[in-house]
């Protein structure tokens, strides 16, 4: 097939029509395939633009996994196409178009995938509304507040069912400090770069009895332009942020070239604990 042509079609078909729409939970869990021409090329990613487009080198790279697996009758692998479903008709990808493009070239009729809800303008635009502070925390979801099991302390996992579907750990005390910042009035929002769906993490903190205002995810994605419009937005939202990682607590104010920043002591204290503290200090100083 001629590929260039193919997502050339697709996007004159789409063009101006096609919107993200949300996907219900019970759907996103039990769907694990989907037909390859249900899947359209993402117009915001460089595999669509005709000045950059797909990359041939890395397609054939996984057609020659596909036809290892036909000849030696084992399951191609599993990593899913991230896919988000889309108005007028099927799902839009967000992560994996060269695999995508290597299967329908093979003629391969469907393949794994997850479904996700991803942060949109309207969702920022709708926690933003809903908000009454003006002043926020912000967390690397992976980096800081996601923990690894069997290399640091982790809050206890989740009890039967959502253990079936929660499989994210978090590290000690991040609920307890989630819950501190909440009471001071600080709005919290965590960020990743993987393509968690938002509803799917506000559902997860809510089972550890806090609250998160402002998800976004899948940041290494969006377009500049999209990471300048979400900014800006939030620019005239927050008087201040602070942004806490494992190591240091930096506060910014919006509009100001000032800043504070404090290393995170490595004492008898927890992290958490120590967090809080710092997070006090600042207050005080305020």
């Amino acid at each position: 097939m001629d590929l260039d042509k193919y997502i050339a079609e697709e996007m004159a078909r789409f063009e101006g029509r096609c919107f993200p729409v949300k996907t219900g939970m019970i759907k996103r869990l039990l769907t694990k395939r989907q037909r390859c021409k249900n899947l359209h090329p993402n117009p915001d990613d460089e595999f669509s633009k005709p000045e950059v487009g797909p990359s041939y080198r890395i397609i054939s790279e996984y057609e020659q996994k596909i036809r290892r697996a036909k000849e030696h009758t084992y399951e191609e692998e599993k990593d899913p196409i991230i896919i988000e479903k889309m108005y007028p008709e099927g799902y839009m990808i967000i992560n994996g178009h060269h695999r995508w493009a290597a299967a329908l070239r093979m003629g391969v009729p469907d393949i794994f995938v997850k479904i996700v809800n991803l942060t949109h303008e309207a969702d920022l635009r709708l926690m933003l509304e809903r908000s009454t502070h003006d002043k926020r925390v912000t967390f690397d979801l992976d980096e800081v507040v996601f923990g690894k099991e069997g290399e640091e302390a982790l809050e206890r996992g989740l009890s039967f069912p959502f253990s079936l579907e929660y499989k994210e750990r978090l590290r000690i005390g991040i609920p307890a400090l989630f819950n501190h910042l909440s009471v001071l009035g600080y709005d919290i929002w965590v960020y990743s770069s993987n393509f968690y769906s938002f509803d799917y993490l506000k559902q997860l903190f809510k089972r550890y009895h806090v609250k998160v205002d402002g998800v976004v995810t899948g940041i290494a994605k969006r377009s500049q332009e999209a990471k300048d419009k979400y900014n800006k937005l939030i620019a005239e939202k927050y008087k201040s942020t602070i942004h806490v990682d494992r190591n240091m607590v930096l506060k910014t104010y919006t509009g100001s070239k000032e800043f504070e920043e404090k290393e995170i002591p490595l004492s008898d204290l927890s992290w958490s604990h120590a967090v809080m503290d710092i997070v006090d200090e600042m207050e005080k100083d305020a």
